[in-house]
């Protein structure tokens, strides 16, 4: 017997993501392309110092030997792996419609994919992290 859902009342408050996959896949998703995007302006501005001499690009690239930035470039590298693995995801499903009838199934591979590939991503930087301590 089928049942009725409770209909929302007005003092009803609550998030509108309920943690489905594919949910999270597309907070993520939007996160880590305004994450990348982000580093891309700071990327151009820091490669532009240049145009103030070596001096000053020197002293700006002074930055990135602090262990913090290298955890930081970790994170980029984790932020694009994600975006580019959900991203083929995404174009999978648009050229191939009949993958959206399997998309939890899609959706965990691709979970799976980025995990495995997170982990070895972060123990090869993470060791050159650890030695810059």
């Amino acid at each position: 017997m089928a049942t009725r859902l409770r209909k929302k009342q007005k003092d009803d408050f609550g998030s509108p993501y309920l943690g489905h996959e594919g949910q999270w896949s597309w907070i993520f998703h939007r996160i880590t392309g305004v994450a990348v995007i982000l580093f891309l302006f700071a990327h151009v501005v820091d490669t532009a110092v240049i145009g103030w001499g070596p001096e000053a690009y020197d002293r700006v690239t002074e930055a990135y030997k602090n262990p913090a930035v290298h955890v930081l470039e970790l994170g980029l590298v984790l932020a694009v792996l994600f975006h580019s693995v959900n991203g083929m995801k995404i174009t999978l499903i648009d050229f191939f419609p009949s993958l959206a009838g399997h998309i939890k199934v899609v959706g965990r591979t691709t979970a799976l994919v980025f995990a495995v590939s997170a982990v070895a991503v972060t123990l090869i930087m993470g060791k050159q992290i650890i030695d810059l301590l």
